[in-house]
This record gives C-alpha cells, structure tokens and sequence, in this order.
C-alpha cells in the first residue's frame, strides 16, 4: 500500500497514485478525494521508498510505522505535534526506534513522519506491511486476469465499431483548413 501513497513537495498531505503518464501523473488526496496532476518538475516520493537513518543502516518506512502503530495500540499518536518540542519528538522516536540517527534525522522529519501515520490512520490504512501488499497483489492477480480475457472473447456489436468510425469521419470533416492554404486561395481569386 506505500508504495501507491505519495507526498508531493509544496502539497500538504498524502496522495494516492491513480494513473501514471510519460510527463505526468494523476494523484488524489487521501483527505478530500480531489485528483490533481502531479508534473515530472513536482518532487513525488513514495512512502515505500522512504528509509530512516539509524546509526549503522536504515530502517524502512513501513517498520517505523508498524512500531509508531505498536506502541499506540493502532490509535493515532497522544503527542500533540503542533505544541511538541524538539527533544520531546525526540524521545518519543527513541521509544518506538532507540537506535535512530539523532544527527540526520531532524524534529521536522519526525513530525512529517508521525503525521503521516495519523492521517493514514484517519482514512483506514492500518496495513504498512509490503510483503502483505505482495501476497494481496498475486491472489487479485489471476482474477484480473481472467476479466481480462473474459473482454477479450466477448464479440464486439457492429453498433460501437460504427460508432467509433463515425467519430473518425465527423473529425476529417469537421477539420480546418491552414492558414496557409486559405490565403493562396484568396490570391488566386
């Protein structure tokens, strides 16, 4: 599920990948279910590709999530973030991961990270396990597939093919002509 959830620099909140496209991508709130494009100039990062630093590795994303959701019980966090202190965030990151870099992660990040764990809270996304995703994925996978197949066989009516070239017709007729063209016109009048 992390995978498909974003944060897009310059935009409050988490947005949920719809479509992709060559220089584009269609997101939408998590919050207010508004979809918006997110441009290739956007900076977009996925919360499954989000690592914290520790002292000798880093820890991904999902594991400090699950930690955050054991030690509150799967309810959102009791700190109040507008009001805490650095070194209140702090201590409370030291309780769910003792061994985070202190240097590289900064009380912003923190904040930013227990934010999102509440607003996923907020609209039902309890589940931050990949390898749960991954097993989920391949047992929806054979369904898809066979509706796939299942569109595949069935005919289609002579109705929509005529439908689809009338739409191709009305363009070639409905078509401009260039300027180009209507001024030599105009001239050989």
């Amino acid at each position: 599920m992390l995978k498909t959830i974003l944060s897009v620099s310059g935009r409050p909140g988490l947005f949920r990948l719809v479509s992709q496209g060559k220089n584009l991508m269609i997101i939408e709130s998590l919050v207010e279910k508004k979809r918006i494009p997110a441009y290739a100039k956007d900076k977009v990062i996925s919360l499954g590709d989000i690592a914290v630093y520790t002292n000798e590795t880093e820890i991904p994303l999902y594991k400090v999530l699950n930690g955050v959701k054991a030690k509150e019980g799967g309810e959102k966090v009791t700190l109040d973030l507008s009001r805490a202190n650095p070194e209140e965030l702090r201590a409370y990151l030291a309780e769910v991961l003792p061994e985070f870099d202190r240097e590289r992660v900064y009380p912003t990040d923190i904040k930013r990270l227990l934010n999102w764990y509440n607003l996923l809270l907020s609209v039902g996304i309890t589940d931050f396990d990949p390898a749960k995703e991954e097993a989920e994925k391949e047992n929806a996978e054979p369904e898809e597939t066979e509706a796939r197949e299942e569109a595949k066989k069935t005919p289609k009516t002579p109705a929509a093919a005529a439908v689809k070239n009338t739409s191709v017709t009305r363009k070639n007729v409905t078509a401009k002509p260039s300027v180009g063209k209507t001024t030599q016109r105009t001239r050989q009048k």
